[in-house]
């Protein structure tokens, strides 16, 4: 059995690696917590730091794709999500695959245009 490699062994990421990820304010992550119910990072300590696992990033990059990429507001988002949360969660999958396939594309381009 092969060893994967690109298996991630961090658990939990603080929000401003969340925020990073995305290109987004921790105060932007923080006012979607607010908006979103299902997006509910666990808290740790008195200070309540908070802390994003694998299942938070997704609904994350769900929300980011719906309101960010596609231009949703707010309010249309949670209505779409609480109606079609998998047809939303297809969309986005699909959307980050294409946006892969263009970035090797681009790689390739550029390789191309130094021979």
């Amino acid at each position: 059995m092969a060893l994967n490699l690109k298996k991630n062994f961090k658990l939990y990421y603080s929000i401003r690696e969340v925020a990073e990820m995305f290109d987004l304010n921790e105060s932007t992550l923080r006012y979607w917590e607010q908006e979103f119910s299902f997006l509910r990072p666990k808290t740790s300590g008195p200070a309540k730091i908070r802390q994003y696992q694998e299942k938070d990033i997704e609904q994350v990059r769900l929300i980011h794709n719906l309101v960010k990429v596609r231009g949703f507001k707010i309010s249309a988002a949670r209505e779409m999500l609480q109606k079609n949360r998998q047809g939303a969660q297809t969309k986005a999958d699909a959307l980050q695959m294409l946006i892969g396939v263009r970035e090797e594309l681009e790689k390739l381009k550029s390789h191309l245009d130094m021979l």
